[in-house]
């Protein structure tokens, strides 16, 4: 029993730290508005419309996985959203290493790993719905 509590509270602290890690980029896209990803996506010769779907990257999603409500979906489209800003804004960076040894996209690789984590686990117990 005490496992399977472990296990439960492990997907709770995983579904937080995701979503409150991804919670203030949204915010701050918020105020800061969407040119550069719409220029991003212009120079890919993607529709400029697609940049909208930040806010449901990282604003939404995060929301999603903070409550456990579809926290399996909010994953998924956690993950779509980093695959567009690992190609669209770091595609040079895939093999790089930053100052200090570490990988360049450290902080997008987890983003996009721990979504995938929370697709393949889901909520968990303390969660709004199993889902």
């Amino acid at each position: 029993m005490l496992h399977r509590l472990d296990a439960e509270i492990g997907k709770l602290i995983l579904r937080l730290t995701l979503g409150l890690l991804m919670l203030p980029h949204g915010i701050a896209k918020l105020f800061s508005g969407l040119d550069g990803i719409q220029g991003m996506l212009a120079s890919a010769g993607l529709p400029e419309f697609i940049a909208w779907g930040v806010f449901v990257g990282e604003i939404v999603a995060p929301v999603m996985l903070i409550i456990g409500w579809y926290a399996r979906w909010g994953g998924l489209i956690i993950v779509i959203n980093m695959v567009f800003a690992v190609m669209l804004a770091h595609p040079g960076d895939i093999f790089a290493l930053n100052q200090h040894g570490a990988w360049a996209l450290e902080l997008q690789g987890f983003f996009l790993l721990t979504g995938v984590v929370v697709m393949f686990t889901g909520p968990g117990v303390f969660a709004i719905n199993r889902k």
